[in-house]
């Protein structure tokens, strides 16, 4: 990545009284949108996964494991952040962080397209009729409300440092945005209509989404844009 391994330089050996002070105020603020993200995610993965268990529901359980990837996701970016601000560290050190950051966040994107894939086709082809789940509703639609302005403050945040990484587990958390209302029309589709295979649709198109920003990811493309 030439270009980014420019601008880490660039904006690193620009006078102190100029960059650090602004760069240092990023960081933090970065930080604290990731601990938020931990956080929002470790309690909305709990309860979707207990709600989806007592509905039967594959997209509410696939639900709630994405939530535990992107707190994964979350804590890697959170090491990436405090490894650049506590050390202090040349480009070249910050470069090879980023890289590794930003393998890692591919990774937890792979395992859970593959996970809720399976899953969802699986019961698919069972014809799992999951129960209503007014949790899970609510769940969504306040995950909708929650996770777009998340995943715009921390894109904001990897734009202006130049790292791929946090770019890439904002859009992580822009796919949960997406996959939060796909899980809301299809437990809505399902309460009104019957139409029990709204469920497992909704989980095979976030997943087919996922598995193409894991490859972008991996690759350092900028995935999205918010």
């Amino acid at each position: 990545m030439p270009g980014l391994e420019l601008d880490l330089i660039t904006n690193t050996t620009k006078s102190d009284s100029n960059t650090t002070p602004d760069r240092s105020a990023i960081l933090r603020r970065g930080l604290r949108l990731e601990y938020l993200s931990v956080g929002w995610n470790l309690v909305e993965g709990g309860i979707a996964i207990g709600a989806g268990l007592v509905a039967a529901s594959v997209a509410l359980i696939g639900f709630g494991v994405d939530s535990f990837v992107e707190s994964a996701s979350a804590s890697v970016i959170v090491w990436r952040i405090i490894s650049e601000n506590r050390n202090k560290m040349k480009p070249d050190k910050i470069l090879s962080i980023e890289k590794q950051a930003q393998k890692l966040v591919a990774i937890s994107l792979l395992i859970f397209g593959l996970f809720l894939l399976f899953e969802s086709i699986s019961s698919l082809a069972a014809r799992e009729q999951p129960d209503v789940s007014q949790i899970g509703m609510i769940l969504a639609v306040l995950s909708i409300c929650v996770m777009w302005w998340i995943a715009r403050s921390i894109r904001q945040v990897g734009k202006q440092l130049h790292s791929h990484a946090i770019e890439a587990d904002a859009t992580q958390t822009l796919a949960c945005w997406w996959m939060s209302i796909s899980l809301l029309i299809g437990l809505g589709l399902n309460a009104t209509f019957g139409w029990w295979w709204a469920d497992p649709l909704a989980g095979i198109v976030i997943s087919i989404l996922m598995l193409r920003e894991a490859r972008n990811a991996w690759n350092g493309q900028d995935c999205c844009n918010l």
